[in-house]
């Protein structure tokens, strides 16, 4: 087994010690604020090719500023990176701080493509560490209990699956739309509801259909749908895009009823999502208790490397999801259009 992160709390206990490749905007918002007030972490350095950018975003987080990725790999007070660099980076980064013996917590997507996730498991592997992608959505305990309904019959069996993922017009000048940087909406936001199919098909589902609306301008996919079909014949029907009006939701409908998610993928913390299950003449709103998936997802992470772990996390769903992006691609017919 790896040796045990060495940080330790105030009151003992061990933490692991964490660095941050890169200063993008999830990182800023959400994953640094919670590795800050982790009991289970410690941030101890962010890292940007800019030394500016990386004094900028220590100050706010009271840790060090490190000017370059490979300075931050180098240092032996950390134990484990998170990486949230745009996803056509994702492969040289994770692969560099898996060789430099720390663990990884990489934002999804872990690859952009198959054959590159393969790989990183495979040395995350070799090297005897925690590599984990973070599809945070799926830490947020709503999905437990939507589980739960669907396990007591609550719907009956499972003849159909639909999700939704979309989201209004982003920043022109970033990442997402630039081809080069793994950029793309199928990417970006397609992946959550392929990974819903993922938790609630049984089997690996094929991809039987698809479309992806490609930007004139940019050459990225700004839209897209996907039509999945498990072996044993459920049907997933799957939306995404950043030309939409905001919506983020998956709905399961059985023999004997309906559940609608309709805050899957982003709830704020403090937000009780409501599960809405429909059966004949009956509605039924479930207020679900409130959650961090940003915290759960981390803590899930550092759990993992404090119990010694010396592997890839969650390897066949990711591997999976990898495989299912690209069949996507294979699979669509490319429709041309503006971008917003």
């Amino acid at each position: 087994m790896n040796p045990v992160p060495t940080g330790r709390d105030g009151d003992g206990g061990r933490r692991v010690r964490m660095g941050v490749l890169g200063c993008a905007d999830i990182a800023l918002r959400r994953m640094l604020p919670a590795i800050a007030a982790a009991e289970s972490a410690e941030l101890v350095a962010v890292a940007s090719r800019d030394a500016a950018k990386a004094q900028r975003a220590a100050a706010r987080f009271g840790c060090a500023g490190v000017e370059g990725y490979r300075t931050l790999l180098e240092r032996d007070d950390i134990d484990a990176v998170y990486v949230p660099l745009p996803p056509a980076l994702h492969f040289e980064q994770v692969a560099e701080a898996l060789r430099a013996g720390k663990h990884v917590l990489c934002e999804k997507p872990l690859c952009t493509t198959h054959a590159e996730a393969v790989e990183l498991m495979e040395l995350a592997r070799r090297h005897r560490r925690i590599l984990a992608e973070n599809f945070m959505f799926l830490h947020h305990s709503q999905h437990a209990g939507v589980r739960s309904l669907v396990d007591s019959g609550a719907i009956g069996g499972l003849e159909v699956l639909s999700g939704s993922f979309g989201v209004p017009p982003l920043d022109p000048t970033g990442f997402r739309y630039a081809p080069s940087l793994g950029g793309g909406a199928l990417l970006d936001v397609g992946v959550y509801p392929l990974r819903t199919a993922q938790m609630y098909l049984s089997g690996e589902p094929e991809v039987l259909a698809a479309t992806l609306r490609v930007d004139d301008a940019t050459g990225v996919d700004v839209a897209g749908t996907a039509l999945l079909c498990a072996p044993d014949g459920v049907a997933a029907q799957l939306e995404f895009g950043f030309r939409h009006s905001y919506r983020s939701r998956y709905a399961l409908w059985g023999g004997a009823g309906r559940i609608s998610v309709e805050r899957a993928y982003t709830p704020p913390e403090v937000l009780k999502p409501v599960v809405r299950l429909q059966q004949q003449d009956r509605l039924t709103e479930l207020a679900m208790p409130a959650d961090d998936q940003v915290r759960n997802a981390l803590a899930a992470f550092t759990a993992a490397v404090l119990a010694g772990g010396d592997g890839p996390v969650g390897e066949a769903e990711s591997l999976l999801q990898a495989r299912l992006v690209e069949d996507v691609r294979k699979v669509a017919r490319i429709v041309g259009g503006p971008g917003g």
